[in-house]
């Protein structure tokens, strides 16, 4: 067993380090330069998301200065803090030594965990708050000490602080509380009502923020949730492939096939422990399929389930053995456990490795990190528009090009997004001394270069360079240059203003939800 923590400790170790060179290595995604931005912010929350991620940025950057490192370390902290509260949930729930093991590689055999908890998400926060809480009701059955209840309240609370979609854990904690026989007992006990007031105290920012600003991320969030659209059995593969990709090939339906086997033990003896586990990653799976058949699912939105669900693959080998299931289906069953494992960590090496080490592009526009590669290009040639004009700031038309070009910048020259004005509620001046009377520089991705948001505008658009960002000899976009005259943005336009309103309320329903 000692050679067996040795090998376990030796591949975290590598992970992890190999995690750090990736997180130092590759530039910001455009989302990752979009929180970063506001990490510069003192915002009680913000349009798109709560707060926690930019306090996260803020960490790591206090840390390491505004670098790719800084932005991401975060994530590196919040991955080992995931693995040590599943490593001890199932240590509580199994005395046993082999499924801690498990429990611990598993999250390195998923690209999303294993490699990707480097890139920078609201998720990147949500994940550990959100295990921490299912760790504190483990506690809670464990022990049948109601305290734990307010340490539940917290973490849950925490865990909506970083991102909204973990209240869908709140039916497997309603089932948790509710389905086992001691539910007329904590019904009648003052701590689970006193857990879901700290949960609500903890979450307070976000309230305030919201009342004060017309519940405007909320509406934001129901919007793209609930806006109509047509069935799409393409939507429904995305999310489907998605899962595979970001969780494994073998690792997903190895934990599919875990939660099903502990959603009907635990439902079958109300069993608390494995009604919370099945429960917190069936709903919000199921619930995530039903809505691809009409919405594309962002690639991180359910990455907040899966660690429970591989607390659920250790546990489940051992109940099995409990049980008296049959030799050969355990045998089996750790037989693709460990399958899973070598394979999910051999492929999250390989991508890191052509990521990060080799000089080929294998999916042409469609590679998800080369995609958002090269904007360095464009900030270059930016740069010299800057010089050759006169221009001193900068106008963009999406959040994208905003992000990286504050980014690359540093705030040597102010940055600004001259619509969708309702992501920067609250923000500080970008530098209108700068602004006012001055010529801007416009970089406007095409084919948006038409000019309809200026055309009601005193603004004179003088075409000047095109710029094409590439990745591996790959064209990725194109961006058109244009010298601003005569006009100075309006940063608070009002909210019936098409430059207030975010694109999802504009009519634009077609473009692609982020996390």
């Amino acid at each position: 067993m000692r050679a067996a923590w040795l090998t376990a400790a030796a591949i975290i170790a590598g992970m992890t380090i190999m995690r750090l060179v990736y997180a130092g290595v590759l530039d910001l995604r455009t989302d990752e330069a979009y929180y970063w931005t506001w990490s510069k912010e003192l915002q009680l929350c913000f349009l798109d998301h709560p707060p926690m991620i930019a306090w996260f940025i803020r960490l790591g950057t206090a840390l390491f200065g505004d670098t790719n490192l800084g932005v991401r370390f975060a994530g590196i902290l919040a991955m080992a803090a995931s693995q040590l509260l599943l490593a001890d949930i199932v240590r509580r729930v199994t005395h046993d030594v082999r499924a801690v093991l498990l429990a611990i590689l598993l999250p390195e055999a998923a690209l999303y965990y294993g490699l990707l908890m480097a890139k920078v998400a609201p998720d990147t926060a949500a994940i550990p708050f959100a295990l921490a809480m299912i760790w504190a009701l483990v506690r809670l059955a464990e022990s049948d000490d109601g305290r734990w209840w307010l340490a539940t309240g917290l973490f849950g609370g925490l865990a909506l602080l970083s991102k909204f979609t973990v209240v869908m854990l709140l039916p497997a904690v309603a089932a948790f509380l509710l389905v086992p026989a001691w539910r007329g007992r904590w019904l009648a006990s003052p701590y689970p009502w006193c857990g879901a007031l700290i949960a609500l105290v903890v979450v307070s920012p976000v309230l305030i923020w919201n009342a004060q600003h017309d519940w405007a991320s909320f509406r934001f969030q129901l919007v793209r949730a609930t806006a109509p659209r047509d069935v799409s059995l393409r939507t429904l593969g995305d999310y489907i492939g998605l899962q595979f990709g970001q969780v494994g090939f073998v690792l997903l339906p190895v934990t599919l096939t875990a939660l099903t086997l502990t959603a009907w033990r635990g439902y079958r003896t109300r069993e608390p422990v494995a009604i919370l586990l099945s429960t917190a990653v069936l709903v919000p799976f199921l619930y995530f399929l039903w809505k691809s058949l009409t919405l594309r699912i962002g690639d991180t939105w359910p990455m907040f389930m899966w660690p429970v669900g591989f607390a659920a693959v250790a546990i489940n080998i051992v109940k099995l053995e409990q049980d008296g299931a049959p030799a050969w289906f355990i045998r089996s069953t750790v037989r693709w456990a460990r399958i899973a494992v070598v394979t999910g960590i051999a492929m999250v090496v390989l991508i890191f490795l052509y990521y990060v080490a080799a000089p080929w592009n294998f999916l042409g526009r469609s590679d998800p990190i080369g995609a958002e590669a090269g904007y360095q290009q464009v900030a270059a040639r930016v740069d010299q528009e800057l010089a050759k004009t006169g221009a001193t700031w900068i106008a963009t038309s999406d959040y994208r090009t905003y992000a990286m070009m504050r980014w690359f910048f540093r705030g040597r020259v102010p940055v600004v997004q001259i619509n969708e004005r309702a992501r920067f509620i609250g923000f500080r001046d970008p530098g209108m001394s700068m602004i006012e009377g001055h010529a801007g520089l416009n970089v406007v991705r095409e084919p948006d270069n038409t000019g309809r948001l200026l055309a009601d505008t005193s603004a004179r658009r003088e075409p000047l360079e095109r710029v094409e960002r590439v990745w591996r000899g790959q064209v990725m976009d194109s961006y058109a240059l244009e010298k601003l005259t005569g006009w100075t943005p309006e940063l608070s336009p009002p909210p019936d203003s098409p430059l207030y309103q975010w694109r999802w309320l504009a009519g634009d329903l077609d473009g692609t939800p982020r996390g």
